[in-house]
């Protein structure tokens, strides 16, 4: 079992940053490939960005330049720094470990944090 609490969401303006943060429990956070996820009102959860094992990264072509994903092992915390953020960024922000890659494309499994709200407004 892993559990996951992401942290770091809140109200920012257009053109601001924000970095959320996904704490794991565990001690094979480090064997984990990890991804971000996001869900706004109304639509489908979409994947954001994910970075493996190794720490290479992958990310939605609407973040790219704008996000960046990380992963500290020793906190047992994978990170999303945001910048520039834009109106259509507002979502609630889920953290996903332990899927796999098809195709170059991360896959989630079933450990899922609770989220954390991420509004873009002016």
């Amino acid at each position: 079992q892993v559990q996951l609490v992401e942290s770091g969401g809140g109200v920012v303006q257009p053109g601001g940053s924000l970095r959320l943060s996904c704490a794991a429990s565990g001690s094979l956070f480090s064997r984990y490939a990890m991804g971000w996820y996001r869900q706004a009102l109304g639509k489908e959860r979409e994947l954001v960005a994910s970075i493996t094992l190794g720490g290479s990264t992958n990310y939605a072509d609407s973040v790219k330049g704008r996000f960046t994903i990380s992963r500290d092992n020793a906190k047992n915390t994978v990170y999303l720094q945001m910048n520039s953020l834009k109106p259509e960024d507002t979502a609630l922000y889920y953290c996903n470990a332990g899927g796999v890659f098809v195709g170059g494309l991360y896959r989630p499994n079933a450990y899922w944090g609770q989220g954390t709200q991420v509004a873009v407004s002016s």
